[in-house]
């Protein structure tokens, strides 16, 4: 494994792992730095990566000084170090949406989190950088109950998590087009709940008219990052079936889905008990 550290923006760091056999191609683990008045990182990463991820930031601050702690959602490789961080950074807080904090952190964090509204702002930055973070709550968005992320308003950066993961260890930050990159990504681990708040998430998130997308799987991108939200949507609705009421059914692995019948019930509609024309 690599780790490295980029400056994506004006203080905000790109921390990176490239794992070569956790996908075909290998795949990143991503973490954001914001060097503010009160630093934030987002992702802590598993905490097999703490030492790296540690060593890392310490190449900008003292990791003592981190005051918030913040991710995506509550997976490992999202906050698998998350206490970790918490004992090596004493005045440091996790700052997530409310529902995150009532299902799960409030028990989980070593010490009590910072729950934050849909829209509601953190003020992280000082007299001489600006910087505010927006929680926007995403609920299974790409999965997860207590999914959100958050938009830095004076950059622009989304820090969007999972959402346009791309295989492979690219560059920090691309202005190339990776909508193919996220469909294939999309296709090889299906990792979106699939569903109609999908696309509309999406969308939601392209009106915000972000500038760059700091993403945890993959570059960071910097292109026209609303048109390839809404792209993104469009796939969503078009390919994966989140429509609306007409979402397909994704099979087991090597199983039919439409000639899977629910235990107990007949595999044809109409053939079991209290169909159409059935007498009693």
């Amino acid at each position: 494994m690599q780790t490295a550290i980029d400056q994506i923006d004006d203080r905000i760091y790109r921390i990176s792992t490239f794992v070569p056999d956790a996908a075909p191609g290998g795949f990143t683990f991503n973490q954001f730095l914001i060097d503010a008045e009160e630093p934030l990182l987002y992702h802590t990463g598993m905490r097999g990566l703490f030492p790296a991820v540690r060593a890392a930031i310490e190449q900008v601050l003292p990791v003592a000084r981190l005051r918030w702690i913040a991710f995506a959602h509550l997976e490992a490789d999202e906050c698998g170090a998350m206490n970790e961080f918490l004992e090596a950074a004493p005045h440091a807080q996790v700052a997530h949406g409310e529902l995150g904090c009532v299902v799960s952190l409030n028990d989980q964090c070593a010490r009590p989190p910072r729950p934050l509204s849909d829209g509601e702002v953190l003020d992280i930055g000082g007299a001489s950088l600006a910087r505010r973070m927006t929680e926007i709550t995403t609920p299974h968005v790409p999965h997860n109950w207590e999914s959100h992320m958050f938009f830095e308003q004076d950059s622009g950066t989304l820090f969007c998590g999972d959402l346009l993961s791309q295989v492979g260890n690219g560059p920090a930050v691309t202005g190339d087009d990776l909508l193919d990159e996220a469909i294939a990504a999309e296709e090889l681990f299906h990792q979106t709940s699939l569903g109609p708040a999908v696309p509309a998430t999406y969308r939601r998130l392209a009106g915000l008219g972000p500038r760059r997308l700091a993403i945890m799987h993959g570059s960071s991108y910097d292109g026209d990052c609303p048109a390839l939200l809404r792209a993104m949507a469009d796939v969503y609705e078009q390919r994966f079936g989140c429509g609306g009421q007409n979402t397909a059914a994704q099979p087991l692995p090597g199983q039919d889905a439409a000639a899977q019948p629910l235990p107990g019930h007949a595999g044809a509609a109409g053939s079991g008990p209290g169909s159409a024309g059935e007498s009693r």
